[in-house]
């Protein structure tokens, strides 16, 4: 039976790059597995045929060579047989699919510490102007009287099981995978007298205090890494990172969204309608903003590069004022007389002219009964 074109098998163009091969043959090794489909000789045969042309495809010599002349490149000597046989089959799995089938050539070394997460609450203040901070954290920290090696007097031996390479090799079907030795970690190395204080851990629980530097800007969900301050790695293994978690309380006055700030000032009904300078803050001080005559509740006044510096351009945001027009409370007698005064001038259909949304909405309503009585 004569072999399918290794392109086609694949499902690429002839000119597929490196890694539009490493997703095809991904797709295939999924689909056809035999971890995925056991006892299923059909796709085990499908499986090595995309092995086979995987292969082939990413090594440059052999791709040329097929390229010229097709299978016929592998036969008689030319070339090498098209199917390689399986030796590199652990380090093909390892770089394609990594965990998928329980790790491949992932796991390389020895282990790292654990990676520590911190919640940092911060006021606006502290957000928009950046900040430093001591924090503490309960964490497994390294060893003192070993120095993190976990051994009493430093002497450590050649791992027996892995010969001091740090890595195994295993059969798992078809496959030669490796791993990091379980035996000494991936170090190669074995404690021969384990230090007493942390039982040839080379760490110990301990409360550590860092100072945490907050750069202007920062927003709420924003994340800050500081490489090397988790969890002490076992017996001398690399450390952790510690991820800071940047969490913004609300404000009083102000709601940031992005680099802008928005805020509701209130006013007085004679401001509104005659028209007046106020103080409004801002995160730099109290700024003045000047009302127009007759303005109405939600009108929104913009003020430039008075919001946030943003962490990442450092442009500043602006500022959003809208004004709320308050109705008055505890009159004194004098106040409500003028009110009254006021209100009565306010008779006729000349009355409609001074409060145009009233008369939007007076309109709407009279239209609708109209259409609901027709």
């Amino acid at each position: 039976m004569s072999k399918r074109d290794y392109y086609e098998v694949l499902g690429v163009a002839r000119d597929a790059s490196d890694e539009d091969l490493k997703k095809a043959y991904r797709r295939c090794a999924m689909k056809y597995h035999p971890d995925r489909n056991p006892g299923d000789a059909a796709s085990e045969a499908s499986f090595k045929e995309c092995k086979e042309a995987y292969e082939v495809l990413t090594d440059g010599n052999r791709r040329r060579a097929y390229d010229q002349h097709g299978h016929a490149a592998f036969e008689h000597g030319m070339g090498g047989g098209g199917g390689a046989g399986y030796a590199d089959m652990g380090d093909i799995f390892g770089d394609i699919f990594g965990n998928i089938f329980g790790g491949g050539g992932a796991a390389r070394g020895p282990r790292r510490g654990a990676d520590i997460g911190y919640v940092m609450e911060l006021t606006l203040e502290e957000a928009v102007g950046g900040i430093e901070k001591t924090i503490e954290i309960p964490t497994l920290d390294e060893c003192d009287t070993c120095d993190g090696t976990g051994s009493a007097d430093g002497n450590l031996e050649t791992c027996s099981t892995c010969q001091g390479r740090g890595q195994v090799r295993f059969q798992r079907g078809i496959f030669s995978m490796q791993q990091a030795c379980p035996h000494c970690g991936g170090r190669g190395k074995t404690i021969a007298n384990p230090c007493g204080d942390c039982n040839g851990q080379g760490r110990v629980e301990r409360t550590k205090t860092l100072q945490v530097k907050i750069p202007a800007g920062v927003d709420n969900g924003d994340r800050i890494r500081l490489t090397g301050e988790g969890e002490a790695g076992p017996a001398g293994s690399p450390p952790g990172d510690l991820y800071v978690d940047v969490r913004v309380r609300e404000h009083e006055i102000f709601q940031r969204d992005g680099d802008d700030l928005h805020c509701e000032v209130p006013v007085r009904i004679s401001q509104a309608a005659l028209g007046d300078t106020i103080r409004v803050p801002t995160l730099d001080g109290d700024v003045e903003l000047r009302i127009p005559a007759e303005s109405q509740t939600g009108k929104l006044f913009r003020l430039r590069d008075k919001g946030v510096k943003s962490v990442r351009s450092r442009a500043p945001g602006d500022l959003y004022c809208r004004i709320v027009v308050e109705t008055p409370v505890n009159l004194t007698p004098e106040q409500r007389e003028l009110l009254e005064k006021f209100e009565a001038t306010f008779v006729g259909e000349g009355a409609r002219r001074h409060s145009p949304r009233a008369s939007t909405f007076l309109d709407g309503v009279k239209g609708f009964w109209d259409r609901m009585t027709s």
